[in-house]
């Protein structure tokens, strides 16, 4: 499975769910990202056809702090604007709680990816079943159903 092969994936939020999905954003401006755990990060990128800053807050899937490496997904797939934008300029920023923090983007495969979801699923069942139906995948729970997912799903480790 690659990652278009979902039909079911749901569009990006638009109207009141697109401005509450971008209220966290609003939190880090504030100075209150650190509020958010380290379960999120605000990423900042450059738009691919403006050239204009940009940024969205994304769920941390994992990250290792001896390495300074960040892992996230792209639940509404590759055509996302954030994930568009920093395929075309992989040179990005990050806030991880109060640090700033100068990345690049490596893309992962489709096989790490499943790897990825897999270790996401042990750590936090709930909220994998939860991703999960969000991004429109069906779950029995099984190590084999989240590998499919994570397969299909786009992932970024962003690395300092």
């Amino acid at each position: 499975m690659s990652h278009e092969d979902n039909p079911h994936r749901p569009q990006p939020p638009t109207g009141w769910r697109r401005v509450a999905f971008r209220l966290p954003i609003r939190l880090y401006r504030a100075g209150l990202g650190p509020l958010l755990g380290k379960r999120f990060l605000l990423l900042h990128h450059v738009g691919r056809t403006s050239g204009l800053a940009r940024q969205v807050v994304l769920e941390v899937v994992s990250y290792d702090g001896e390495k300074d490496v960040w892992t996230v997904a792209s639940g509404f797939g590759p055509k996302s604007d954030w994930y568009r934008n920093v395929r075309k300029r992989p040179d990005v920023a990050i806030q991880f709680g109060r640090r700033r923090v100068a990345v690049t983007a490596h893309f992962l495969s489709a096989a790490e990816g499943g790897d990825v979801m897999v270790d996401y699923a042990r750590r936090h069942p709930r909220a994998a079943r939860r991703l999960a139906q969000l991004m429109g995948f069906p779950t029995d729970g099984s190590e084999a159903a989240y590998r499919k997912i994570g397969e299909a799903t786009p992932f970024v480790r962003l690395v300092s």
